[in-house]
């Protein structure tokens, strides 16, 4: 993937660019939100990351700006500023994603990751699979053994989400951020209150389940594994 950073902490936009370059991604770095601005504009990228505070073109400023251009290349912004009312406010001005620091490498790379996914697969797929599990995007139609299962909205969000990361851990915080746009608090239970119903819908009356818990980490849907004979 190619990848613009937008950062003006410069031990910051080391530590990510050296991750992700690491990992066989192409970076360009910009320290200041009117250069940056500038390559986001004329350059193409899979992801871009963005922190909110910036010099001369303030992070938000940025996106708007890229959604008023009809560029719909995913954002993720970084910033220190973790009040719910500010992430939402990210969001709401175009971010697809929002990261609060200090962050983790591993997990900055997760979210970057599912970014560049998700706009593939919405641009290409119309149904996504696991085993024997397929879910038909444009119907909203659930099947698994080639039998019919209803879900209710949230349920199939929550399972939307977790096809499209099949096979990739997806944690609590976010499961929150994509399938319930920070409407609760990390501490609640929702997630597990619906992952149980969701579960005995998809895996309970099957001899094999598909969705697992990571103790400590958060979810995954995945194909069984196949033991040797």
């Amino acid at each position: 993937m190619k990848i613009l950073i937008i950062e003006d902490d410069l031990h910051v936009a080391e530590f990510i660019s050296k991750g992700l370059i690491e990992n066989n991604h192409i970076v360009d770095h910009q320290s200041n939100g009117k250069e940056g601005l500038f390559f986001a504009t004329t350059e193409k990228y899979d992801v871009i990351v963005v922190d909110r505070m910036l010099p001369e073109v303030d992070g938000l400023t940025i996106i708007r700006t890229l959604r008023a251009s009809n560029i719909e290349t995913p954002v993720l912004i970084l910033s220190a500023l973790a009040d719910v009312e500010q992430r939402v406010e990210g969001l709401k001005n175009g971010a697809d994603d929002y990261l609060i620091k200090p962050f983790t490498f591993s997990e900055l790379l997760a979210r970057i990751e599912v970014l560049a996914r998700r706009q593939y697969h919405e641009a290409k797929l119309t149904k996504l699979m696991v085993a024997d599990l397929l879910l038909d995007l444009p119907g909203h139609n659930v099947t698994r053994n080639n039998q019919k299962i209803d879900l209710l909205a949230t349920e199939y969000r929550l399972l939307e989400y977790l096809m499209h990361n099949a096979g990739q851990v997806v944690s609590r915080i976010m499961l929150l951020e994509n399938v319930w746009d920070y409407n609760f608090d990390p501490q609640t239970n929702v997630i597990d209150v619906h992952m149980s119903r969701l579960r005995k819908k998809i895996d309970k009356p099957f001899d094999v389940e598909l969705i697992h818990t990571i103790r400590g980490t958060g979810y995954v849907i995945r194909e069984p594994e196949k033991i040797n004979s």
